[in-house]
């Protein structure tokens, strides 16, 4: 069974830098100049977990923006991108937050469309 947390980036910065190292860093070869940003430490961040193992990560930026969202590659396919989105959206409507804006990678664009339907 997955879980969520949300939290700071005290909370959850462990968790989320292992994720978003395997993924962006080490599988798509962006530098960590690139991904570490000083919106870690304004931004709610969201980590799904299997058990104890966190599997998947994404942050909400004080702007609305919905970004580095990452799951290991032994669970893709698995609707954890979805969950997790679905997760930030009703996040911002408890802050009524009524827009949010993502900032994606190319090759990630059909699975935000998707989630439009």
């Amino acid at each position: 069974m997955y879980r969520i947390k949300q939290g700071h980036w005290d909370q959850l910065q462990q968790d989320a830098k292992l994720i978003r190292t395997q993924v962006f860093i080490c599988e798509q070869g962006i530098t960590e100049a690139d991904e570490w940003d000083d919106q870690d430490l304004i931004s709610q961040h969201f980590v799904i977990y299997d058990q104890d193992q966190p599997i998947a990560t994404a942050r909400l930026l004080e702007n609305n923006s919905v970004g580095r969202v990452a799951v290991l590659k032994a669970y893709r396919g698995q609707g954890l991108g979805q969950m997790i989105m679905l997760e930030i959206i009703s996040y911002a409507q408890k802050q009524r937050r009524s827009v949010l804006t993502l900032s994606s990678q190319v090759h990630a664009i059909s699975f935000y469309e998707k989630m439009k339907s």
